[in-house]
C-alpha cells in the first residue's frame, strides 16, 4: 500500500530505543529516559548507545579522554572554516567542516564515532564566535563534554547551566527513524563512511521541517511578556485559529516523557529564572484553557517549549538550537549507523509511477 512519505511504514528493526506514543514513554536500550537523566552522565549515556552497555570505572576514564583528544580542529579545517563566509549560517558551515573531516580508512566505525561526536562542538563555538566577532576558544580538557560546549561559545561555564543542558541533550541524543537517521541509516547502507551518513544527516537537519528551531516558543513567551498577559493571549491565538507553539506532538498522544524529565531537572533549581518561571505558568494555564476549548483534545508540552526555555535562561543564541541539537542527536545517527551495519541490506524502495 503507498504511504507517502513512508508514514507508518516499518523500514527497520533497532535495540537502540523504543517510543510509546500511547503512554507518553520513551526509553533507550530498554532503560527509561528519567532514569538516565537522574543518574548518567552525557559521557555514559552516549557509550551506552553506541556499545549496548554501560562502561565500568577504566572505560569510562578512556572513553572521556578520547573525547577529550579528538575535541581538537584539525589544521586543515581550521583553515576551510575560515575560508568560509562568515556570515554562513552554522548548520551549513557543521555540514561543510564535518564533509572534510579526514578520518583514514581502517579506523573502526565506533573510533570514527567518537571523533565525530567531539569535534561537533568544537566546530559549533568556533563559527558562532567568528559570526561575532570574538577570537576563537580552544577546548578545555579539564571540562567535561557539555561543560566544554558551554565555556567555548561564552568564555564561562557553570555548573548548574551544564547540568540543565547536559539533561537536555540526553533527553534528545536518539528518537527512532526520524528524517536524519533514516538519511544516515540509508547512507551508511551503502557501505559509505560514517562521515558521508553523518554529512547526509546533518543536510537532512538542517530543513525547517525536521530540525526547526524552537523560536516559535520563545516568540509565544516573549509575546506574553507577564503571567498578567497569559489567558488573554492564549484565547485571542485560539480565536485566530493561530498554533500553540511548543504544545502538541506528531508522536506523543499524552505528555512528551523528555519535556517531563527537562521540567523535573529545571524545577530542581533552588532559584527559578524569571523566565522559565513564566513558562511553567504559561504551561498551566494553557492546559486549562485547552481542555476548555477543546475538551476532546489532549494537548501538552512537548520537549522545544522546555528547550526553548532553557536556552533563553541560559542565554544561548536562537541561532544555536538547531546545531546544539545536533551535537547531541550525532550520538544516535552514529549509533544507528553501527547498528545498520551490523546486518546490513541496502535501502532501495519502490517508486509507483503515476505519469503518462
Amino acid at each position: 500500500m503507498f504511504q507517502p512519505g513512508l508514514k507508518n511504514v516499518t523500514a527497520v528493526q533497532t535495540k537502540l530505543s523504543n517510543i510509546d506514543g500511547d503512554q507518553g514513554r520513551l526509553s533507550y536500550r530498554g532503560k527509561e529516559i528519567q532514569q538516565l537523566v537522574e543518574g548518567y552522565s552525557f559521557e555514559e549515556v552516549a557509550y551506552f548507545l553506541l556499545y549496548e552497555e554501560f562502561p565500568d570505572p577504566i572505560t569510562k576514564e578512556e572513553f572521556e579522554s578520547k573525547l577529550k583528544d579528538y575535541r581538537s580542529l584539525p589544521d586543515y579545517m581550521e583553515r576551510i572554516l575560515l575560508e568560509l563566509p562568515i556570515d554562513m549560517e552554522i548548520m551549513d558551515v557543521l555540514r561543510t567542516l564535518i564533509s572534510s573531516h579526514h578520518i583514514k580508512h581502517g579506523v573502526e566505525i565506533e573510533e570514527s564515532a567518537l571523533r565525530l561526536i567531539a569535534v561537533i562542538p568544537t566546530i559549533i563555538s568556533y563559527q558562532y564566535r567568528r559570526m561575532n566577532h570574538l577570537p576563537f576558544l580552544k577546548p578545555d580538557k579539564s571540562l567535561n563534554h557539555v561543560e566544554n560546549l558551554i565555556y567555548m561559545l561564552n568564555e564561562e561555564t557553570n555548573h548548574i547551566h551544564a547540568k540543565i543542558l547536559e539533561t537536555y541533550l540526553i533527553l534528545t541524543m536518539e528518537h527512532g527513524l526520524n528524517a536524519s537517521t533514516f538519511a544516515a541509516r540509508v547512507t551508511i547502507s551503502t557501505e559509505s563512511d560514517l562521515v558521508s551518513a553523518i554529512t547526509s544527516a546533518i543536510g537532512t537537519m538542517k530543513g525547517p521541517l525536521h530540525g526547526g528551531a524552537p523560536s516559535g516558543v520563545i516568540e509565544l513567551l516573549e509575546e506574553i511578556e507577564t503571567k498578567d498577559n497569559i489567558c488573554e493571549i492564549i484565547h485571542k491565538k485560539l480565536r485566530n485559529k493561530e498554533r500553540i507553539m511548543g504544545f502538541g506532538h506528531r508522536v506523543y498522544k499524552t505528555i512528551d516523557p523528555r519535556a517531563e524529565a527537562l521540567k523535573y531537572t529545571i524545577s530542581q533549581l533552588d532559584q527559578l529564572p524569571e523566565w522559565v518561571e513564566l513558562a511553567f505558568e504559561t504551561e498551566l494555564k494553557t492546559i486549562e484553557i485547552l481542555k476548555e476549548v477543546k475538551p476532546n483534545q489532549n494537548l501538552y508540552t512537548n520537549v522545544e517549549y522546555y528547550a526553548a526555555a532553557i536556552m533563553k535562561a541560559l542565554n544561548i543564541n536562537p541561532m544555536l538550537f538547531t546545531a546544539i541539537f545536533s551535537s547531541s542527536r550525532i550520538v544516535g545517527w552514529c549509533a544507528h549507523a553501527i547498528e545498520q551495519m551490523s546486518n546490513n541490506t541496502i535501502f532501495r524502495p519502490n517508486a509507483m509511477y503515476i505519469g503518462k
